[in-house]
C-alpha cells in the first residue's frame, strides 16, 4: 500500500515539473516561421541563427508552413511570432486587398502601415532584395532576337513558347491578360506548369520565353538573361520580416537584432544562397550560418 501512495506521489511530482517546464519553456520561446521554398527555409535560418546567438530564449523553428496566408493566420491567433519571408506584392494584394503600387518604397510604406494599424505587426526594412517575376531567356535566344528589355518580346512573341507559373496564367490583374493589354503582346503559346520544370525546359530548347523569379539560383547556373521590366508590369516583392508587435514588446531586444538584416542581401546573393541549396544540396541551416560568419554578424560589436 505504501509502496503504491509512493509511486502515486512520484507520478504526481514529475508530471507537475513536467508542466512547470513546459510552460516555463512556453512563456520564454520564440516561434520562427520557415516555408516551402528555398528562399524562405533560408531566410527563416538565418533569423533562427541570428536568435539563437544573441538571446538565450528558445527559438522554435516551425519549418514548411505552405504559404503567405498560413503564416499571416498562425501569426494572429499567436501561435507565430516571426515571419522571415513576407513580400509586398503578395500582402498588398493578397493580405491586404488594396490595389497595385508599382513604386516599390511606397508598396513598403503601405504595407508597414496597414500591418501595424490592422494586426499590430511590425513590418522591417527591406533584406535588400525583392524576388520579382521576370521573364527570361537563354543567352542564345537574347542575341538572336536583341531582347533586353520584356517590351522587345512585341518583334518575336508570336513565334515563341513561353512558360509560366500555373496559377500566374490564371490570375487577375498581373497574369498573363494582364501582360498582354499592357505589353500588346500574345505568344504563339503559353504552357502552364511547375516552376520547377520551367528552367530545365528553356535550356533544352522546349521552351523560348519563361516566366521566373529573379532570385532562382538557376538564373545563375544556366546563365540566363532576365529582361527589364520596363513597363513596370510587376508590383514589387520586396522581402522583409514580420514581427508582432507582442513579441516585440515582450521581448524588445528582438528589434534591433532584425534590424541588423536590412540591406545585407541583394538579388544577385540571395542567387547565390538559392543555388547553394537547390544546385548544390546544402542544407538551408548551413548556407544560413555560412552567410553570418561571412558577413560578420557573430563577431563582437557588429
Amino acid at each position: 500500500m505504501k509502496r503504491k501512495y509512493f509511486l502515486l506521489i512520484a507520478t504526481i511530482l514529475l508530471f507537475g515539473s513536467f508542466v512547470v517546464k513546459n510552460f516555463s519553456d512556453q512563456e520564454d520561446t520564440i516561434t520562427v516561421a520557415g516555408g516551402v521554398t528555398s528562399e524562405s527555409q533560408i531566410l527563416g535560418n538565418i533569423v533562427v541563427e541570428l536568435l539563437q546567438h544573441y538571446t538565450n530564449k528558445n527559438i522554435v523553428y516551425l519549418n514548411n508552413l505552405g504559404s503567405a496566408n498560413l503564416m499571416h493566420e498562425a501569426m494572429l491567433r499567436g501561435d507565430l511570432d516571426i515571419a522571415p519571408t513576407r513580400y509586398t506584392g503578395t500582402d498588398l494584394i493578397g493580405t491586404l486587398g488594396l490595389p497595385t503600387e508599382k513604386n516599390p518604397k511606397k508598396a513598403l510604406t503601405i504595407v508597414q502601415h496597414e500591418f501595424k494599424q490592422r494586426y499590430e505587426f511590425e513590418w522591417f526594412p527591406s533584406y535588400g532584395f525583392s524576388n520579382q517575376f521576370t521573364f527570361m531567356v537563354t543567352q542564345e535566344t537574347a542575341k538572336k532576337y536583341g531582347l533586353k528589355k520584356v517590351s522587345d518580346l512585341q518583334k518575336c512573341a508570336d513565334k515563341m513558347r513561353l512558360g509560366s507559373d500555373q496559377t500566374w496564367y490564371k490570375r487577375e490583374g498581373d497574369g498573363y491578360r494582364g501582360y498582354t493589354e499592357a505589353y500588346n503582346t500574345k505568344f504563339q503559346r503559353v504552357y502552364p506548369m511547375q516552376v520547377g520544370l520551367l528552367y530545365d525546359a528553356l535550356v533544352a530548347d522546349e521552351l523560348d520565353v519563361i516566366l521566373g523569379y529573379s532570385t532562382d539560383g538557376r538564373v545563375g547556373s544556366y546563365n540566363l538573361v532576365m529582361l527589364e521590366d520596363d513597363r513596370k508590369f510587376f508590383p514589387p516583392y520586396t522581402c522583409s520580416v514580420v514581427v508582432s508587435d507582442q513579441t516585440l514588446k515582450k521581448y524588445p531586444e528582438l528589434k534591433s537584432l532584425l534590424l541588423k538584416l536590412e540591406n545585407t542581401i541583394d538579388t544577385k546573393t540571395m542567387q547565390q544562397l538559392n543555388y547553394d541549396s537547390d544546385n548544390e544540396l546544402l542544407e538551408p541551416k548551413i548556407i544560413a550560418r555560412r552567410f553570418l560568419e561571412q558577413h560578420h554578424f557573430f563577431e563582437e560589436g557588429s
